[in-house]
């Protein structure tokens, strides 16, 4: 197995408080890495000390299989990214942006930048100051910048913020190409689980600096159960007619209107009618699976998933 990111006890302190505890993390070589975690988890500090921003206090890091330090510039010169919020000289334009980004790096293809821009959809406006883009073009901006080199790392920290639904679709097709095409590894983190769900082949879950999973989206899918959602006012008539007259004892009351019902031997049919039959109020019952947030939610509140 091929790791392009392995971190060793990586430890950020700030004074004496530990903002990133001993994260031991393995991003695999041309996956989709979704790294999650509530705001203040740690994540964009993890991310900062990987890209040489923010210097570890502990641990250490390897990139492509060679130990980072504040002069691995020829592992730098491999890595695009974007953290926090992407920043540009908003008198210029977008191509004069990309262009100025080349020659810092060292990278004089006029053509790759016309290529990043068609990439992310701004060719039309690429004369225009970036001074009149709106934080969803400057996002697309920053991503073309940090593609531009065509690195084989990609690091970006929130990389949809600002879009609509149809330029998250846009960058969505585009981050899966870039892994499966262009052979990117990308470590993406994002607050919007249902698409880190559409895209990430592994995800990597922080909470309060420490990293408390790490698991690819194949073993979440296959753990996952369907289950039938009930949603009544009338919770304690409904859970009489589970027990008593369908005899479901597989169930979980979430709340004092919902409840999951994971037992297979009934169909949502059966359990309608039984309901209707026994004079129980139905507001809404569907078959579900548990999704990447059901998960996510279950680590970060402390739990398991719910089987």
């Amino acid at each position: 197995m091929t790791y392009i990111i392995q971190t060793n006890q990586l430890t950020k302190s700030y004074k004496e408080s530990h903002v990133v505890s001993n994260v031991n993390m393995k991003v695999k070589k041309g996956e989709i890495y979704g790294f999650l975690g509530p705001n203040g988890a740690g994540k964009t500090t993890v991310m900062k000390m990987l890209t040489g921003l923010v210097k570890p206090t502990g641990g250490s890091i390897e990139i492509f299989g060679e130990k980072l330090t504040e002069t691995s510039y020829d592992l730098f010169a491999r890595m695009g990214s974007i953290i926090e919020y992407p920043v540009f000289y908003d008198k210029l334009t977008a191509k004069e942006n990309l262009a100025l980004h080349g020659e810092y790096m060292g990278y004089y293809d006029k053509q790759a930048i016309d290529e990043a821009l068609k990439l992310v959809g701004l060719t039309s406006i690429s004369q225009k100051s970036v001074k009149e883009f709106s934080l969803g073009m400057k996002q697309r901006l920053g991503i073309a910048r940090a593609i531009m080199t065509k690195p084989q790392l990609l690091i970006l920290d929130e990389p949809i913020n600002g879009l609509d639904p149809v330029g998250i679709k846009e960058l969505r097709s585009l981050f899966q190409m870039l892994c499966h095409e262009y052979e990117m590894t990308l470590l993406i983190s994002s607050h919007i689980l249902g698409e880190i769900e559409l895209i990430a082949d592994t995800i990597g879950v922080i909470k309060e600096g420490r990293l408390i999973e790490e698991v690819s989206m194949k073993d979440i899918r296959d753990r996952n159960t369907e289950y039938i959602e009930l949603s009544t006012e009338q919770t304690k008539k409904a859970v009489y007619v589970l027990e008593e007259i369908l005899a479901i004892t597989n169930y979980k009351l979430l709340d004092d209107s919902i409840i999951r019902i994971y037992s297979t031997e009934h169909t949502q049919r059966d359990i309608s009618k039984a309901l209707i039959l026994n004079d129980v109020s139905i507001e809404a019952l569907s078959k579900k699976n548990h999704s990447l947030e059901d998960y996510f939610l279950s680590l970060i509140n402390g739990g398991g998933l719910s089987a």
